[in-house]
């Protein structure tokens, strides 16, 4: 393809311009001085995540922004909102001349290394070198031989950790907020040690105005093992209203994984003691939380053992979730919904089952036993875990609501809206494409029910309809079917389902069409931010 100006601005148009700010002046004064050091630091991580994606990527990017044509500008916008020369809503196709397809490897692997040697070299470890081969803080490279080695990111990225972990340190010494200053201390020696268990830990226990995530975390970019980290920053203030509101809802998570409709056997008797949830409003994303679609919410740390120990801490970017409801949700129920359900498409509901998505990431199998042998269903699922796992938070997040609805701990009034919402919400996640983790779990959950009877079609008008009893049994049998798959580490199940349900089917791919001129997602314009 010819990708000249109308051909990038017509790509980059599916991005909807989105002014996202928030408001600091209720900061203390130290904590806006130590906010403006956390976002310079913040900024380092995007070169990381770069570097991390290709090993062309920044020299590629460097050039781009040289070229001061219209023509350049446009590709290097374009490039910024893809995080790189690839197109995420276009299954990664490179809009650049010259660059290679996306390498499944990223730049984590040497570029001739194949996953049959990599797997062979895994087998020949003791196993703490194979903790290190196979986990989320080490790249592999050849050494002078040509073997293959881990090096630490401390290493591997040391010019720009080490800059970064001093911001860190810095913005430590001006903040108000005690629970912070641990925060920044610990996440800044771990930029250096490669040792991040005891910063998660301390982030699970920040509880502070100024709410940061930064370092490495998501394995998405990782497409051959789903197993190394990809740095990423967040910089959020905190909505204190809206985070009481919900943070009861951590008190329900026991009774939910009680209940879930799996074999009593691979439910969690003890969730870790801590689960809680942030409502944050975002002023700055970076690296890998800045690159092709907008995260609205995320649940972390991925560390199972940490897990096991602290439970997991769900954070929800309410101006990023309200910018993607106004401009790409609202306008695609308009054209794909039956007419007589849009009344019932509403924020709340959006911001909701966003919410238990993340929460329920930390509910179902994790920590799994195969044929006596203690290991994970991330290990076990490789590169399908990922999508797998998206639509396992996706589906049982209606479930747990719906649970919840019923016995009148949520209130059943919102329970049209839950279900109508998610159904026009489908259609945003799917046109991400199903190359994608979300894109591919949306894909196959809509399928499935539409298999069921839930999600109904008529073919004069061209939308889309539901059947609430049997979308609500469909919901049930396929959080039963995805954490039964993940509970025996089960890769031949996890393949199957994906690929009979994890397609677009051609009532799917019309009403797609349909879409066009409406934009699949956000171009986030971060607001400045007066550090005075």
């Amino acid at each position: 393809m010819r990708y000249d100006m109308k051909t990038l601005a017509g790509m980059r148009r599916r991005y909807a311009p989105a002014l996202i700010a928030a408001d600091v002046s209720l900061l203390s004064a130290g904590d806006r001085k130590a906010l403006e050091k956390i976002i310079q630091s913040a900024r380092l991580i995007e070169d990381i995540c770069l570097r991390q994606t290709w090993s062309g990527t920044v020299a590629l990017r460097e050039q781009l922004a040289r070229d001061t044509s219209p023509l350049g500008k446009a590709r290097l916008r374009y490039f910024n909102i893809n995080g790189g020369p690839w197109s995420v809503l276009d299954e990664y196709e490179p809009f650049i001349k010259g660059v290679p397809k996306r390498p499944d490897h990223a730049n984590f692997y040497p570029e001739d290394m194949t996953k049959a040697e990599f797997e062979a070299w895994v087998e020949t470890l003791g196993p703490d070198e194979r903790k290190k081969a196979t986990g989320f803080y080490h790249v592999i490279r050849r050494d002078e031989s040509g073997k293959l080695k881990a090096v630490p990111y401390s290493e591997e990225y040391r010019d720009l950790l080490e800059p970064a972990a001093g911001l860190l340190r810095e913005a430590a010494e001006l903040t108000d907020n005690e629970s912070l200053r641990v925060f920044l201390r610990k996440r800044a020696d771990a930029f250096l040690s490669n040792e991040y268990y005891d910063s998660d830990a301390a982030w699970m226990d920040l509880d502070s105005p100024i709410e940061v995530t930064i370092g490495p975390y998501e394995v998405y970019i990782d497409e051959m093992f789903n197993q190394k980290a990809a740095f990423q920053a967040y910089v959020t203030v905190r909505d204190h209203e809206h985070t009481a509101k919900l943070a009861q809802y951590g008190t329900f998570l026991q009774d939910v994984e009680d209940n879930l409709p799996i074999d009593p056997q691979y439910r969690n008797p003890k969730l870790g003691s801590d689960s809680p949830i942030c409502v944050v409003n975002e002023l700055l994303g970076t690296g890998n939380a800045n690159h092709g679609p907008r995260t609205a919410a995320y649940n972390l740390p991925n560390d199972e053992q940490l897990i096991s120990v602290k439970g997991s801490k769900r954070v929800m970017l309410k101006n990023v979730q309200e910018a993607k409801f106004q401009n790409v949700l609202v306008p695609i129920a308009r054209i794909v919904m039956d007419p007589a359900l849009l009344s019932e498409v509403s924020f709340e509901a959006f911001f909701d089952h966003i919410l238990w998505h993340e929460l329920l990431h930390g509910l179902g199998p994790h920590k799994i036993t195969v044929e006596g042998v203690k290991t994970t269903v991330r290990a076990r699922l490789k590169e399908l875990y990922s999508a797998i796992e998206e639509a396992k938070a996706d589906i049982s997040a209606l479930f747990a609501m719906q649970y919840l609805m019923d016995k009148g701990d949520l209130t059943a009034e919102a329970e049209k809206a839950l279900y109508v919402t998610f159904l026009a919400s489908a259609f945003r996640s799917v046109r991400f494409g199903i190359t994608e983790a979300h894109g591919r779990g949306i894909a196959l959950q809509f399928n499935y029910l539409v298999d069921e009877g839930g999600i109904t079609f008529d073919p004069a008008s061209g939308t889309f309809g539901l059947d609430i009893e049997r979308f609500k049994a469909g919901v049930r049998n396929l959080t039963h079917d995805i954490m039964t798959l993940q509970a025996e580490g089960s890769y031949e199940a996890a393949r199957a389902l994906l690929d009979r349900f994890a397609v677009v089917r051609p009532e799917m791919q019309a009403a797609l069409d349909r879409l066009s001129a409406v934009p699949i997602d956000i171009e986030a314009q971060h607001a400045p931010v007066d550090p005075a």
